[in-house]
């Protein structure tokens, strides 16, 4: 019965829609005298078919309910309401869907590096293996013809997180070897900016409220090195993201941070490099240390997002114009660290989010030593860093 009822209404929609395109040739076309006659009298004939069978058709002529059209569709989506329902509901959904999504990838991106509890203590990963201390540096073969072989490029100086993808026609060595870093210092104002997303993280050793023995102090050094050593204009943005209501609360920290950088940035044109300075986590029995120089030196990662995942692709939300440079900068990086101090570096870690990269085509997530270093380790890695930073930009 109710399929009859469905068949019934589709056959009306039909009828009427007929109905409609009659009538307005017939009231359009220039009509001979006898096709008047007849006119006349299908129009008679109409008006009592509407009266006794289609009286909305009557209630919409005298001005009642809009154009003729207008009484067809609202009729008929009212006896077929998939359509209306389907007009109304499925743009709102897909909103909610996509703005649940875009706040569960902030918050992952804000948490995955190192994960702590409210204390600031590292949250152990199930399953996580205990990272591969690299106290003495072997042999690594950078030439070209080694370099350009991407099984060679990815195992000798990536770890991809198995979340994230990777390929050749990102990690080409020619091409971002190629790419120029050199900064322009020729123009006046500053050319670095040095902030942190997570400002609240410390080390073994450091002293509650003492700001020099947490990473915002390495901050400050690195800050200090390259303006008076290496003669490097620089800036240190000192702003909390990481912290809400007094407690700390990573969730948004990336979303929190974007605005206020950008806004830097408008107000320093001349700034060509971006660093995010952070502090890695590790497990409790995990020393992430070398000897350089005959200093205990902690060890050094570059970090990079590449806004897309193997289960997702790319992440719209989350678009960075400048992947590729960034990968250039982290290369390059990582190639003058193995040249002047072995063993300082770990491999460039290659992640599926943003990170907030997308600022500037020279941009870094540093992650400098971890938990367990001590704040002389720190200190002493952030003096190399200085130093390898200054061999990329201006040497």
């Amino acid at each position: 019965m109710e399929r009859r009822k469905q068949i019934s209404q589709i056959l009306i929609v039909i009828i009427l829609g007929i109905l409609a395109v009659y009538t307005c040739v017939n009231i359009s076309l220039p009509l001979k005298p006898e096709q008047a006659r007849q006119t006349k009298l299908n129009r008679f004939l109409m008006e009592q078919a509407k009266k006794t069978f289609l009286t909305g058709f009557v209630y919409v002529e005298n001005g009642n309910g809009g154009s003729l059209a207008d009484w067809i569709t609202q009729t008929a989506m009212e006896w077929i309401p998939l359509g209306t329902y389907m007009t109304e509901k499925s743009a709102a959904c897909t909103d909610v869907e996509d703005q649940e999504t875009y706040r569960m990838i902030l918050a992952n991106q804000a948490n995955d590096e190192n994960m702590v509890d409210e204390n600031g203590k590292l949250v152990p990963k199930d399953g996580q293996e205990q990272e591969v201390v690299q106290t003495t540096a072997p042999q690594i073969d950078t030439s070209m013809e080694k370099m350009m072989n991407y099984e060679y490029l990815l195992g000798t100086f990536y770890t991809v997180d198995s979340s994230t993808m990777a390929d050749p026609e990102l990690l080409n060595a020619q091409v971002l070897l190629g790419k120029e870093m050199k900064i322009d210092q020729s123009k006046k104002g500053p050319k670095v900016l040095i902030y942190h997303t997570h400002s609240q993280e410390a080390f073994a050793d450091s002293v509650p409220g003492d700001e020099s023995t947490t990473i915002v102090g390495m901050g400050n050094l690195l800050t200090d090195l390259l303006n008076d050593t290496y003669k490097i204009q620089t800036i240190h943005h000192k702003g909390v993201y990481d912290m809400v209501d007094g407690k700390l609360d990573r969730s948004m920290a990336y979303d929190l941070a974007e605005p206020e950088i950008q806004k830097i940035l408008d107000e320093n044109p001349s700034i060509e490099v971006v660093i995010d300075l952070h502090r890695d986590g590790v497990g409790e029995q995990t020393h992430l240390v070398t000897e350089i120089d005959g200093k205990q030196t902690a060890q050094i990662m570059f970090f990079n997002g590449m806004s897309r995942t193997k289960a997702n692709g790319n992440i719209s939300y989350l678009a960075n114009p400048y992947i590729q440079d960034n990968l250039a900068f982290s290369l390059q990086m990582q190639l003058a660290a193995l040249e002047k101090y072995p063993g300082f570096t770990r491999h460039i870690y290659l992640k599926g989010y943003r990170y907030n990269m997308h600022f500037k085509p020279k941009t870094l997530l540093i992650e400098a030593g971890a938990q367990t270093n001590t704040v002389e380790e720190m200190r002493n890695a952030v003096t190399y860093l200085a130093d390898v930073l200054d061999t990329v930009l201006t040497k």
